[in-house]
């Protein structure tokens, strides 16, 4: 017996709207679904996740997951939720970007299963390049008509004037591009069934019209969608000061990544964790019942945070991104902050004041470089002697013996850096060029 797919969604809260006979079909056979995703970035950030974890689920479900890349329709945009049209991409970009997309899809899903749920990935752009506007018209064209595209909510909203630039014929035609794909894919992989979030229903019921509208009512296609991932405050979700929380390493560190869940609020954690990782529903009822307990020990986040950290990079950068973590918070070394690469170093200490200082300087005692007018860390000599007497000052995660310590190329961190520590919390990181 099969697992029941949308049960497995519902009790998540990953499900909001479904097509009736949704469920009956995925309980009567080995569904092949797919859900589409925008190929304008060499990454996904984590607002992609949640779709990524409806196919996670829906393969673990025993069914086959596509995942389909938008080369073509990622070069027009899409009106739903959007004010503004995306720029073109150049075909060698597009097949970047999907290489790159694969390559982090494939940490979720199983391309190499035996059996007849394998993951795939297509990408629109391959059946749509040479498919000319005339045949467009004549095959998908006819069959909708524009009533019908005009009572969609995103087409109606950029209509009636909710934002100022209107709406191009190139996105209103969107939803008849996107519900080609699935008309394709219905005819070439006999996918009956496309995910999508929540802003998507429009395009996706498109899709199954057009598909019975071109093969007949008997014609069996079907739409599921996931909620839109908010903040229990109703903020947009996976957005920081700083952008997007990307899936690559290069691009978000994995210190970055995994101390963004681990600071997600007490309420959000608790919707995450069913949401994004594949933890049963014991599991999560135990970890909640924890929280309750004593919310001050996190466990929420702290599993949260694990489990997301090692499926999108690996154990060992969940490893680093602890002991990273440790550095700011816990008894760290001067070993494990030698250990850091550069950026995870630079997004450690973020928060502290930087300052700059010439080269030429190394060499001198560290009571003159730490006193000095542009590097403030201490307001005096006496009060740095003082503190150093105490035991209170560290360089680079190593307690200042005497104030009159020669400080000299051989303590620079990646060859250009001092970490200075005045007391238990207070961190200065010296940059020198």
């Amino acid at each position: 017996m099969k697992k029941n797919f949308v049960e497995e969604l519902r009790w998540r809260g990953m499900l909001a709207q479904i097509m009736p006979g949704t469920e009956e079909l995925l309980q009567k056979e080995t569904v092949t679904a797919y859900l589409g995703t925008d190929p304008t970035a060499d990454s996904l950030h984590i607002g992609h996740l949640a779709g990524i974890m409806m196919l996670r689920h829906l393969q673990m479900c025993g069914h086959k997951p596509i995942i389909l890349v938008g080369g073509a329709t990622g070069m027009i945009g899409d009106p739903s939720g959007k004010s503004m049209e995306r720029n073109l991409l150049d075909a060698q970009t597009l097949y970047h970007n999907q290489e790159c997309i694969k390559a982090q899809v494939a940490k979720f899903l199983d391309f190499n299963a035996e059996g007849d749920n394998a993951a795939e990935m297509v990408n629109n752009y391959d059946w749509m390049k040479d498919f000319s506007f005339l045949d467009f018209a004549r095959k998908v064209g006819k069959h909708i008509t524009v009533n019908y595209m005009m009572a969609k909510d995103s087409v109606k909203k950029r209509l009636n004037g909710d934002a100022r630039d209107g709406l191009s014929f190139t996105e209103f035609t969107y939803q008849l591009l996107q519900g080609y794909d699935f008309l394709h894919l219905y005819e070439t992989k006999g996918c009956k069934l496309q995910l999508g979030g929540n802003d998507q229903w429009g395009n996706m019921t498109t899709g199954a019209e057009l598909i019975r509208r071109t093969l007949g009512v008997e014609a069996e296609a079907y739409a599921l969608t996931c909620p839109l991932i908010t903040k229990a405050d109703g903020t947009k979700f996976g957005k920081t000061e700083s952008g997007n929380i990307w899936l690559d390493a290069k691009r978000t560190s994995p210190y970055m990544f995994y101390q963004f869940w681990l600071n997600v609020s007490d309420a959000d954690a608790e919707r995450y964790i069913k949401i994004f990782t594949s933890l049963d529903k014991d599991t999560i009822d135990a970890l909640i019942a924890e929280q309750n307990e004593d919310p001050g020990r996190r466990p929420l986040q702290k599993r949260l945070a694990e489990e997301v950290t090692v499926m999108v990079h690996s154990q060992a950068a969940l490893e680093q991104a602890m002991e990273a973590s440790n550095i700011l918070f816990g008894k760290a070394t001067k070993e494990s902050l030698l250990k850091l690469d550069e950026q995870t170093l630079l997004d450690v200490f973020e928060g502290v004041p930087h300052y700059e200082m010439d080269k030429s300087l190394l060499g001198q005692q560290a009571i003159e470089l730490f006193t000095r007018e542009d590097v403030p860390v201490f307001a005096s000599k006496g009060e740095m002697r003082k503190l150093v007497q105490g035991g209170g000052v560290s360089l680079n995660k190593e307690k200042l013996a005497a104030a009159d310590y020669l400080v000299t190329a051989n303590d620079l961190i990646d060859g250009k850096y001092l970490l200075v520590q005045r007391g238990k919390k207070n961190y200065y990181l010296l940059i020198v060029k």
